[in-house]
């Protein structure tokens, strides 16, 4: 028997691979099992080389549970002495001085560089037992035993077949991997794909109303998935089947597309659409990424573009280390050369599919625009390549690319300074009014509710020449586009006053919402009364809701337009009644306004120009008396209108169909207009 140290000039490497990997601990299954597969393979290969002429009988790797233990078996190419100290022992290859101090805080480097896959399993035990018989003629069995520290202990033993046994006594803080259901988990997760199968255990069925073994193994791994596979031999329903068993509870994906590249790197894999209606964030982290068919991460940022992390399926490429670090994925010119070919292929995809089944290509665009959108805005060459086949949806459910939708609405949606002007909606049922007048007027409207679509909006005015992005209830329809300068019929001011006074005074009180009542001419067919809200407010407020730095704006209330129509006979008619109920109490009021207006304007007119020191208290506190009686007859004036107002049905009635309009009547307000409603039917 041979007793030594294992090469490795600092005191004790196990504490230290056992303290940096502790996070990802579970990674030593892969690992080992990795290394049988390796194993396995090589013996295969040499045997198609005729360098080994024997049986090659059951090539299985078997993981198996004792009192204890965790075993990892192959029947690979086996170790003899000599490489069991070369492989295992001497961990001391060039730079061994210092390679832990340099790689201390880069748990992924320690493993990954120095080929340290087998010391991963003293991350989970206290002993490790390695027996092994290489596929050499006359080569004895070995077993080598180590405790954790750098003495291990090298004896010849019986093994009766050629292959490695490693036998992990797991340690008392790692019992969990113990379980049986642990180990599926896992073997599941690292080792689904291996080219090798992997049996742990016996498959199991129901007898007599309980599980039984039965004689077959249970092989937990597919060992030519479908990526591997040559395109041509596929059909679309072993595409799905696949994709069912990688994500067992999602609905069909949309398409797939096929990566196969073998320069200037080796890539395979099968990228699928997935549906996605909501938050994008749910849907990341759906890639997986193997290195030869050995799994690595779904966490593939970098290796992929953001917006390309919403894409499902499994990327293969051994040019990528099965230890991948973050700090590797920025540097390594090879993950950049993948993310681009990656970001063309899937830009290639969907261009054909738009030019040979636009049909097909316009009857998903629902669930493909939320990629597409998000690759616009977050990757500036994906634009350049989208926005051919990038589409706009109107309101009829009508598909346009960019371009088309131009050429549609350039000659009616023109303003007077030459801006294309395209109007939409966000909520095709909550706005129907505003687009009903929008079409009468011959106007498209598109529909844009998409989760993106109002960063898209952003982003297209900056792209598009001359143009700008209304929503259709931003304004009344004439002000929407205007097209030339019209001198209208404006109501005289003092009218126009007691209009907005009479509105105002019975608009209800709405958390966090402000009205400010306009009165325009509109036409006698147009609504009576109608809200709009201001398109650069209202953006200002979407923005703040997911821009940093934006906040104030979130706070503010929401400010809508109150447009009172001064052509319609209902208004007029409001406004002739308030005349005849309140002019004999008004009119001596309005007299008294404008004489006390006059002589305060005369006053303010005489003190223009002068400094504060310069201007007699006499006349300063004139002037204030004047502003308080002013304020104090319009107070008096305001009152009475507003208590005319408060009797007047057909005032909250005009009001409290503008807010049902706009989903804004409610509760108890929402009830007080049915119950009018009934009355003056």
């Amino acid at each position: 028997m041979q007793k030594g140290n294992i090469g490795v000039t600092t005191e004790n490497i196990f504490p230290i691979i056992k303290k940096f990997l502790y996070s990802d601990h579970e990674i030593f299954l892969r690992e080992l099992v990795s290394n049988a597969v390796d194993a396995t393979q090589k013996l295969n290969t040499l045997a198609s080389i005729n360098e080994f002429k024997g049986e090659l009988g059951d090539l299985t790797v078997r993981v198996s549970l004792g009192e204890g233990t965790i075993t990892i078996s192959d029947h690979g190419i086996g170790l003899t002495a000599e490489e069991i100290e070369k492989y295992i022992n001497q961990i001391a290859f060039s730079g061994a001085n210092d390679f832990l101090e340099k790689y201390k805080n880069d748990a992924n480097a320690i493993i990954g560089h120095f080929g340290l896959g087998f010391y991963s399993a003293f991350m989970v035990a206290d002993k490790v037992e390695l027996i092994t018989k290489s596929y050499k003629d006359d080569a004895k069995a070995m077993k080598w035993t180590c405790d954790g520290s750098p003495e291990y202990t090298l004896e010849e033993t019986e093994k009766a077949e050629r292959g490695t046994d490693i036998i992990l006594y797991i340690a008392d803080d790692c019992q969990e991997f113990l379980q049986e259901s642990k180990i599926n988990e896992l073997l599941n997760k690292y080792c689904k794909f291996l080219p090798v199968p992997i049996a742990f255990g016996k498959k199991k069925e129901w007898k007599d109303g309980k599980q039984e073994e039965t004689d077959e193994d249970n092989v937990i791994n597919n060992t030519h998935p479908l990526w591997t596979r040559k395109p041509s031999e596929l059909s679309d329903e072993d595409y799905i089947n696949f994709y069912r068993e990688l994500y067992p509870m999602s609905d069909e994906p949309l398409f797939w597309i096929h990566l196969n590249v073998d320069y200037p790197f080796h890539l395979t894999g099968i990228l699928y659409f997935p549906k996605i209606k909501t938050n994008i964030d749910m849907n990341r982290n759906k890639i997986q990424l193997y290195c030869n068919q050995v799994y690595v991460t779904d966490s593939v940022e970098g290796i992929v573009p953001d917006f390309l992390t919403l894409l499902h399926g499994v990327i293969d490429s051994p040019d990528i280390p099965l230890n991948v670090s973050r700090s590797y994925l920025q540097s390594d010119s090879n993950v950049k050369k993948i993310s681009t070919y990656i970001t063309k292929k899937v830009s290639d995809r969907l261009q054909s599919i738009f030019k040979n089944d636009r049909k097909q290509f316009e009857e998903k665009w629902n669930d493909l625009k939320i990629f597409i959108n998000y690759g616009m805005l977050t990757q500036e060459d994906f634009y350049e390549k989208a926005c051919k086949y990038a589409m706009f949806t109107d309101t009829e459910g009508k598909h346009y690319t960019y371009d088309e939708y131009k050429e549609l609405i350039k000659g009616n949606q023109t303003d007077k300074d030459g801006n294309l002007v395209y109007l939409y909606t966000n909520h095709k049922e909550e706005q129907f009014s505003y687009i009903e007048n929008a079409v009468n007027k011959g106007y498209n409207v598109l529909l844009m509710d998409g989760q993106l679509d109002m960063a898209m909006v952003s982003m297209l005015e900056q792209k598009f020449e001359k143009s700008r992005f209304t929503r259709v209830d931003s304004d009344i329809i004439d002000n929407l586009i205007v097209k030339e300068e019209v001198k209208k019929n404006f109501l005289e001011a003092s009218k126009q006053d007691i209009l907005s006074t009479v509105f105002n005074s019975q608009l209800p009180k709405i958390d966090k919402i402000e009205f400010h009542t306009q009165v325009q001419p509109m036409g006698e067919n147009s609504s009576p009364v109608l809200i709009t809200q201001s398109e650069y407010m209202r953006r200002m407020k979407e923005m703040a809701n997911i821009q940093a730095g934006m906040s104030f704006y979130g706070e503010m209330p929401d400010m809508f337009n109150l447009v009172l129509n001064s052509d319609h006979k209902l208004v007029k008619e409001v406004l002739n009644d308030e005349e005849k109920a309140c002019s004999a109490d008004v009119d001596p009021i309005q007299k008294s306004i404008d004489e006390v207006q006059q002589k305060r304007d005369i006053l303010q007119k005489s003190q223009e120009g002068k400094k504060d020191e310069e201007i007699p208290t006499g006349d300063k506190d004139e002037l204030n008396a004047l502003s308080k009686k002013l304020d104090d007859l319009k107070a008096e004036k305001s009152n009475i209108i507003s208590s005319y107002a408060s009797k007047n049905k057909v005032v909250r009635q005009l009001i409290d169909l503008a807010l049902l309009q706009n989903n804004m009547l409610k509760g108890e307000a929402l009830n007080n207009f049915v119950k009018r409603s009934i009355d003056l039917i």
